[in-house]
């Protein structure tokens, strides 16, 4: 055997070898964590703790939040991204609060009826998987607008490092995380063209390394040329590569002329708290501040969790919100929303003037309200606080798990199937099953319609909570019912984050239910002698959290229903 070929089998034996080796299939995974100075909050241990690193060494919020949106993009590839988009909810230590939009925009070639046959029906699933269901994505854009304005450390390497090293040099699948990657092992070879790192000849187990070499190097070019590294130069060209291999519609130009943008915070009262949300294209600030607002009025704490009074007045109240924003919610740079109506007090009165104590109302009597025209489910969510009361509550999605289940070939990383969070036709619901009409009908440059509700609460003008979730549709109503099971049923953070929760949207017209609800025979029949249509589901969100404690220190609290993780210090 020559040299070159016994170093070529040396090579061959190490790099089989080392793809064999599995690291500790577990993590220590912390569900909630008391600090005294700050707190991360995050769907995976490594990136609550590579936020944490990052505020020890002297980085604000911000700062951690840019380090933990890149480490997700590396350890949570089913919903933490580069090729997807969000929203960030910032308030400072001094009282100033902003809010970030980089929300996904439809291409420039999309077009109102892109999704629809011949006969004008929607085609089955092409707005969900593939190449076509993506939108130009926000992530990379909306990370480098928070660094520029906001970053303490101002080191741009030193966030995003860790991702990197993360995929060079791979990191340990938990069970979960192989399971996923298992199931949709299908759908990954369906909709790329060429193999991504998310398959492999054998099953996925806990334990095994994910290594993702191509996403390294695409990081590689963020850090080196900030965002031009992403929306130009040889990443944007394997976009555009790909998109023209799967007949996608995303080019240069889309992504030369991506911006993220900053918004004016929705904020609304609730008692004796302000809440701090996003504003559209979300609907979640604005439908969780008027689901906050109608059932005020009404003695929640008296009612008692769970009970069936609580659970018929806020499904209500949700199946009223739901349908406003059907009719009324979209991209506020394309189409006037209403929201000084939609929040107006007598408006949110005369909404639930029809509410029935005794009764169920019937979805199909209940339309949008009428207001006046203005003048002018996969997804993940972090929190973190840090020592100096900076608190972000971000919210970012491929949209579907996985998103398209498409990879950028030689760039390694997924590309969302947000399109189908336009309304792909008025009137016919996405895969959600949200129901959209005008407001939300796809445009090129439009940014589609959301439930993310990244929230903060404040009282007595500190920062008193911080939350948010990931869940598709059920976002805003986990939400709600998460800051309710504080503030008005007295829970422990980590039980009003983890508890079972119940969701009502309107369409379809059921009360949906968790299956970690445990509702008591005599709440059952109450509710369905009430009208109500109970429909029992598997889990829905993962809620994220943080708290002021009244002894002045940080709670975090991580969702039970994944691998989700709290720290502090």
């Amino acid at each position: 055997m020559d040299s070159n070929r016994f170093f070529l089998y040396i090579f061959l034996t190490i790099t089989v070898f080392s793809c064999k080796i599995k690291a500790p299939s577990t993590y220590s995974l912390q569900k909630s964590a008391v600090a005294e100075q700050a707190m991360v909050v995050a769907a995976h241990p490594l990136a609550s703790e590579i936020g944490l690193k990052i505020l020890k060494k002297g980085g604000n919020a911000v700062d951690a939040a840019i380090a933990v949106q890149y480490a997700l993009a590396v350890v949570y590839p089913v919903a933490g991204n580069i090729g997807g988009g969000g929203f960030m909810v910032v308030r400072m230590s001094d009282g100033a609060t902003n809010t970030l939009d980089f929300r996904e925009k439809a291409p420039g070639a999309a077009s109102r009826d892109m999704y629809l046959d011949e006969n004008k029906d929607v085609i089955p699933r092409l707005s969900i998987d593939g190449h076509l269901a993506a939108g130009v994505p926000g992530s990379v854009a909306g990370m480098e607008a928070a660094f520029q304005r906001y970053s303490k450390l101002k080191d741009f390497k030193a966030l995003i490092e860790p991702a990197i090293a993360l995929a060079r040099d791979g990191f340990a699948l938990t069970e979960k995380q192989a399971n996923g990657l298992n199931r949709s092992r299908a759908a990954f070879i369906k909709f790329n063209t060429t193999t991504p790192a998310f398959v492999k000849d054998t099953e996925w187990k806990a334990g095994d390394l994910l290594v993702q070499p191509a996403l390294a190097q695409t990081l590689t070019r963020i850090r080196d040329n900030g965002a031009a590294g992403f929306y130009e130069g040889e990443t944007a060209e394997m976009i555009v590569a790909e998109m023209k291999a799967g007949h996608g519609i995303i080019s240069l130009e889309d992504l030369k002329n991506y911006e993220a943008v900053w918004r004016e915070p929705l904020v609304s009262n609730y008692k004796d708290y302000k809440v701090i949300s996003m504003p559209p294209p979300s609907s979640g600030g604005l439908a969780l501040s008027q689901l906050l607002r109608m059932v005020e009025p009404y003695p929640l704490r008296k009612y008692g969790f769970q009970s069936a009074e609580a659970i018929h007045l806020m499904a209500e109240a949700e199946r009223r919100v739901y349908a406003d924003r059907a009719t009324y919610l979209g991209d506020s740079d394309f189409v006037p929303v209403p929201i000084r109506s939609l929040l107006d007090a007598d408006y949110l009165k005369t909404r639930m003037g029809d509410f029935d104590e005794n009764r169920a109302s019937d979805s199909e009597l209940i339309g949008a309200g009428l207001v006046t025209p203005v003048e002018s489910e996969e997804t993940t969510h972090f929190c973190v606080v840090d020592a100096a009361g900076n608190a972000v509550s971000l919210t970012t999605t491929l949209n579907g798990g996985y998103g398209s289940k498409t990879t950028v070939s030689g760039a390694g990383f997924l590309l969302n199937n947000e399109m189908d969070d336009f309304s792909a036709k008025p009137g016919v619901p996405n895969m959600f099953g949200l129901i959209g009409n005008e407001a939300n009908a796809i445009e090129p440059g439009k940014r589609m319609l959301s439930s993310m509700t990244p929230t903060i609460v404040t009282k007595d003008n500190e920062v008193f909570m911080v939350v948010g979730t990931p869940g598709g549709s059920t976002i805003i109503t986990s939400v709600f019912q998460t800051i309710l099971n504080v503030i008005e049923f007295d829970k422990s953070l980590p039980d009003a984050v983890s508890l079972g929760r119940f969701h009502h949207q309107w369409k379809p017209d059921a009360i949906q239910i968790d299956k970690l609800v445990k509702l008591s025979p005599a709440v059952e029949k109450n509710l369905i002698e009430k009208g109500h249509n109970l429909k029992q589901r598997g889990n829905f969100g993962r809620v994220e959290a943080i708290l002021k404690r009244a002894d002045g220190r940080w709670e975090g609290a991580a969702d039970v229903r994944g691998d989700d993780d709290a720290r502090g210090f």
